[in-house]
């Protein structure tokens, strides 16, 4: 049964399939080739177990896993191709510790060491293509995707594994559906109705060139043309596949497949078929015929019209056999053969011989297998880790159509070695789509939400299908696909477009702002004009009409009607602390200033005139000295009350956020709001008292009676700030300040213009009424 090389003999077993549906199998030779020229170079070699030669047997499963479990209680076992059959021989051996080495079974099963003990192999786990393949698709910017699976462990495993790994990237299946090629057809119809139904056009398939056999054709008779198919390491370097794609459904297919690394030697030695004939005259002579189209003999089979000669050359023709793009697996067939070779050289403690010639039991044996590392000739590291696998590579192939057939172009690589962001490496321009376009198709279930808008899921359908919902006010998304908008800070707002978050614009009543600018303006005309009168009157200081209206209460109400008006531009500008403080106090106490000299001259007039009644004295009650006394005291009054109020709790700048969303009202908060309409209420008492006092003395007869004037400004006053309260407390932001800057400058021109420019117009454009006897002269009472 096995084949001697040398006295001290290890045997191996090799499962391959010889023949598919009564016709030789190409592929299962060229393993089988792999296999020889490994054995042939170890037995070969002086320094790789010297003295020792490796026997081996090779068996046909035809893909039977009955097949391949009869078969397999033996040494060491290479194989099998199929995932299915590999875990059927894998449940049988592993209880025995026997290896099972394979070099094509990817299922991510596979690697539990509590059901396969002994397995492992030399081809990556469909563990490592499956997350691969699901960050290609996202790097292609597709989320929407159908997928096409193999009713079978490879099929079905695989697609589970790159289904939960896509989920993890953000990305949907539209549907799964699993096929074999036994499938009714009713069933297969059923399969080509969802894909043409559906909205994907990419579909990811782990499927064999086997089960193109049947789709290819039914694709092109259903019209299913034009979908960007994404492929497993099983066919998207197989040029079985790309012959049997005849109408180019499959073109500009991308997928993960085996790198392509070097043996040296290997693929003349597969196309050297002459060695068979000693093998085995059965398998020879049926390659031969398969190989050349002909028969050695004719007799009873019409079906070759040809005489094989034996003289036909491998070199003229061009078929399955001839072609190497199946060369990653024959060379993991290699390393396979070579890792037991190095096992065996390690156990048996080999130098420039092997000592010891007994063979090792299976457990030891396997132990010190899945420890093995060592390097081919041509310089690739194999080692096993603690699942049975390879260090997982892959190359990125591009189906790229050229004179109408296709070829693997690699546009790309996936390293699992490197780190995390460096393992997947593509030359998008190098990549040719489907329907041969330079323009990566589009396949998402909705378009992308852009900045400034939010995913929102629509109801019963994948996370993939969403709507896009704008972001609230006050916040923002800035990134493509944001799942939620965040909320800007406090003192930030969103743009308009909801994709940044800016400063809140500041309000606050300024000097640069054109309400600002012309209160100012008014503020500067007050003052100059108040200034002017009392230059005037100074001019005019020793005239009648000047002496008569108490010259020093004159040109003290001017100076403090010149305060109210300056006093009005500390409520303009950014609220600071020294502003909020001097603004409330500096109002108040100019305030009480003006109304306390207007109320001494409102009491003036009124003891004037009861001085001219007969045997009065009280004018001595009431001379300059009290007047000036009166002025001081009601003023005092109002310095407590501001001193109280700054020592507990004075004003301050404040930042109010809650009248507007968008914006800050920089304002100055009164602190203690008892303090302000404490103060605000003194001012109003006292322009109430003086209202009150000059109203009674209207009708005085005098000619020139100052108590008129007095009446009317004190009316103008007390309406401004009637007025003001209900104006202020409803006013937003810096209208509130304007709306007190405007009371201070209404009152102020109130009192200035009704006590003053009569006077003026006197002194100025009627001084023959600036006389003793004309202001001294009396008129009747009525």
């Amino acid at each position: 049964e096995y084949i001697l090389f040398s006295t001290v003999m290890f045997k191996m077993s090799v499962y391959v399939c010889f023949s598919t549906s009564s016709s030789l199998d190409f592929r299962a030779i060229q393993f089988s080739q792999s296999l020889i020229f490994a054995i042939e170079e170890i037995n070969n070699s002086s320094s790789l177990l010297p003295g020792v030669s490796l026997g081996f047997k090779l068996y046909d499963t035809c893909s039977s896993t009955a097949m391949g479990v009869r078969m397999a209680m033996v040494q060491a076992i290479i194989g099998e191709t199929h995932s299915s059959i590999s875990t059927a021989i894998a449940k049988s051996v592993g209880p025995f510790k026997i290896p099972l080495i394979s070099y094509a079974a990817t299922c991510e099963c596979l690697g539990d060491k509590r059901i396969y003990p002994s397995f492992l192999r030399t081809v990556p786990s469909d563990y490592y293509l499956s997350r691969a393949m699901a960050e290609m698709v996202k790097q292609f910017g597709w989320t929407w995707v159908g997928a096409l699976r193999r009713d079978d462990d490879y099929g079905n495993s695989g697609m589970a594994a790159f289904t939960a790994a896509a989920e993890q990237l953000g990305i949907c299946l539209e549907y799964s559906l699993p096929f074999f090629r036994t499938y009714s057809q009713e069933k297969v119809l059923r399969i080509i109705q969802q894909i043409k139904s559906s909205t994907s056009r990419v579909i990811v398939a782990f499927v064999t060139y086997w089960d193109f056999e049947i789709l290819l054709n039914l694709f092109h008779e259903h019209n299913i043309t034009g979908y960007q198919w994404v492929g497993t390491e099983a066919w998207i370097s197989d040029s079985t596949v790309s012959r049997l794609d005849k109408h180019k459904i499959l073109q500009g297919a991308i997928g993960l497949g085996i790198p392509n690394t070097k043996v040296t030697g290997l693929k003349e030695f597969i196309l050297d078929i002459n060695p068979l004939q000693s093998a085995g005259s059965a398998i020879f002579t049926e390659l031969w015929e398969t190989l050349f189209t002909c028969k050695y003999s004719t007799k009873n089979n019409s079906q070759y019209s040809a005489v094989c000669t034996g003289q036909e050359k491998l070199s003229e023709i061009e078929n399955e056999f001839t072609d190497m793009s199946l060369m990653p697996f024959f060379i993991n067939v290699y390393k396979a053969v070579y890792a037991v070779a190095h096992t065996l050289h390690n156990l048996l403690g080999c130098t420039e011989t092997c000592p010891t010639k007994k063979q090792p039991d299976p457990h030891t044996f396997l132990e010190h297998l899945k420890r093995v590392r060592f390097k081919t000739k041509d310089g690739e590291e194999v080692y096993f880790d603690k699942n049975g696998d390879p260090l997982a590579k892959y190359e990125i192939i591009n189906w790229q159509t050229v004179e109408d057939h296709h070829e693997f172009v690699t546009v790309g690589f996936y390293d699992f070695s490197f780190p995390a962001h460096n393992r997947l490496a593509v030359k998008m321009v190098s990549i040719v789509w489907a329907q041969n376009t330079t323009k990566v198709p589009v396949s998402v279930c909705s378009e992308s939400c852009p900045p400034g808008t939010r995913k929102a899921v629509q109801k019963g359908k994948p996370i993939c299908c969403f709507d896009c919902i704008p972001c609230a006010e006050g916040e923002i998304s800035n990134m493509t696909d944001s799942i939620k908008c965040e909320q800007c800070y406090q003192d930030f707002w969103s743009n308009p477009h909801r994709n940044e978050c800016v400063k809140k614009e500041l309000e606050f009543l300024s000097f640069e702002e054109t309400m600002g600018i012309l209160l100012t303006a008014v503020s500067i005309i007050g003052t100059s004009m108040t200034i002017i009168i009392a230059i005037i009157f100074f001019r005019y200081k020793n005239t009648p009409i000047v002496k008569a209206n108490n010259s020093e209460l004159s040109f003290l109400l001017l100076f403090s009607l010149a305060l109210c008006f300056l006093c009005s531009l500390t409520f303009i500008g950014r609220p600071s602390e020294w502003s909020c403080v001097l603004r409330h106090t500096a109002f108040g106490i100019t305030f009480v200033l003006c109304i306390s000299c207007v109320l001494g001259k409102t009491i003036v007039v009124l003891m004037a005139f009861r001085a001219t009644l007969p045997g009065s004295n009280v004018m001595k009650w009431f001379g300059p000295l009290q007047q000036r006394l009166s002025v001081l005291a009601f003023t005092l009054i109002q310095v407590l009350t501001c001193v109280l109020w700054l020592t507990t709790s004075p004003p301050f700048p404040f930042k109010n956020r809650k009248h507007y969303k968008e914006k800050i009202i920089l304002e100055c908060q009164l602190g203690s709001a008892v303090g302000f309409w404490a103060v605000l209420g003194y001012i109003g008492f006292l322009a109430l008292l003086c209202f009150a006092l000059a109203f009674l003395a209207r009708k005085l007869p005098d000619k020139f009676n100052e108590a008129k004037f007095i009446t009317f400004s004190m009316l103008i006053f007390c309406a401004v700030w009637v007025t003001f309260i209900p104006a202020y407390v409803s006013s937003p932001g810096k209208f509130t300040v304007a709306v007190e800057i405007f009371a201070i400058l209404a009152s102020s021109f109130g009192l200035l213009f009704c006590i003053f420019l009569p006077k003026c117009y006197i002194l100025i454009l009627k001084p023959e009424k600036n006389t003793k006897k004309q202001i001294m002269s009396k008129v009747p009472v009525t």
